[in-house]
């Protein structure tokens, strides 16, 4: 089986690594949040063809690593996954919206991507356990 997609019109394999924070890197991606905005970020992705490889969501952070077809633009996909997921979370959890840090916005302006070649593995590793060695070092800095 080869590692590459077909399309009408061309083949292809655009794998990335996407990282992006709440507002203010406030740790609320947390319980029901936390498993809402997983639940949108597999909706959308899905609705776009895009296919998620490795996801994490951590409390004040979300790596992603996807599969997205040339069709689709990085910057559309971050912006559509980034905007539905805050309308979704607002009209879910009203309590979020009406504090003065937050307005309108669930998220930073921007993200981070990176594209996955050869090492796609160990990326994917990485993305995966990402969460035992932040809680690792979180528990380590209370110890002393």
């Amino acid at each position: 089986m080869s590692r590459f997609r077909k399309l009408s019109h061309s083949l292809w394999h655009c794998q990335y690594h996407i990282v992006w924070v709440p507002k203010y890197r406030h740790r609320i991606l947390t319980g029901h949040i936390g498993y809402e905005v997983g639940n949108c970020i597999r909706a959308f992705s899905e609705q776009k063809d895009v296919e998620i490889l490795e996801m994490n969501i951590l409390p004040d952070h979300i790596h992603l690593v996807t599969m997205i077809p040339p069709k689709v633009s990085i910057s559309g996909y971050c912006g559509i996954i980034k905007g539905r997921t805050a309308i979704r979370v607002f009209n879910k959890y009203k309590d979020r919206k009406p504090k003065p840090y937050w307005g309108n916005l669930f998220w930073t302006e921007g993200y981070c991507v990176d594209t996955v070649d050869l090492d796609s593995e160990m990326i994917r590793k990485y993305v995966k356990y990402q969460e035992n060695k932040a809680h690792k070092i979180e528990y380590q800095g209370k110890l002393f």
